[in-house]
């Protein structure tokens, strides 16, 4: 994790974002007992319940870390305490702030993988962000036939074999980025768009077939959030900037 610390920022301690601002938060859910405790505090009942049905205690305790530092960070936003805040959800389960806060007009989406945590945050723009480790032990162009584009699965093929880990998992962070931004879970087939996958080359949405010129809408940015991991981030819109910070800091 080391050599990508230097992307990564400690907050500051009044924290503001600009509509041309998007702000995308790392995590690791590998905190201490006290910590897991304190952000347990700010959990609705609801939110414990689910906590509950996880069998192994570090999944409980995955969840309970990685919702308590969502309430935090937003919380850190909206001027108020992480357990005031109240959510809802849409058909297909993307989480949002209940009305009391549309003033704000705040939006945002996460993601955890392995014991890592993404956040992402911006107003008035829908946001997604998606997050991966990269896994040596699998079979990618079986995989990607199966849920990748035409487009995407021959640019698969055409890699390097020490390249076709990094190549997969900057495909499938994008599109399940984009997939989340649009709040349309599953129902969207992955293989209905085309993003671009080539390690070193800019992340882009490339096309879209339900509507070709709903690719220019959208800006994808490739995220490092650690050693081992890939990450993903899809904004609608352009002319916004992000900043990167450390969600375990605060």
């Amino acid at each position: 994790m080391e050599m990508y610390t230097h992307l990564w920022r400690l907050p500051p301690t009044d924290l503001t974002l600009a509509d041309d601002e998007v702000h995308v938060w790392r995590a690791t859910l590998e905190l201490s007992s006290a910590q897991v405790q304190q952000l347990r505090g700010c959990l609705t009942a609801d939110e414990l319940g689910r906590a509950e049905r996880f069998h192994f205690e570090k999944d409980r305790r995955h969840f309970i870390a990685g919702r308590g530092l969502l309430r935090t960070i937003l919380g850190r936003y909206l001027k108020v305490a992480p357990g005031q805040l109240r959510f809802y959800y849409t058909y297909y389960g993307k989480p949002l702030l209940t009305p009391e806060f549309a003033q704000y007009k705040l939006n945002f989406n996460l993601s955890h993988c392995d014991g890592l945590a993404l956040y992402a945050v911006t107003r008035n723009r829908e946001i997604g962000v998606d997050l991966e480790r990269i896994r040596t032990n699998f079979e990618y162009e079986e995989i990607g036939k199966r849920f990748f584009s035409p487009r995407e699965v021959a640019v698969l093929r055409t890699m390097q074999a020490d390249m076709k880990a990094e190549t997969f998992f900057n495909c499938w962070t994008r599109k399940e980025a984009y997939i989340k931004a649009q709040g349309q879970g599953l129902s969207m087939p992955l293989d209905s768009f085309d993003v671009s996958l080539v390690p070193g080359e800019p992340a882009m949405l490339l096309a879209t077939r339900e509507d070709p010129q709903e690719a220019s809408r959208w800006s994808l940015e490739a995220l490092m959030p650690a050693h081992g991991y890939a990450g993903a981030l899809a904004v609608k819109g352009h002319g916004w900037r992000h900043t990167c910070w450390l969600g375990d800091k605060l």
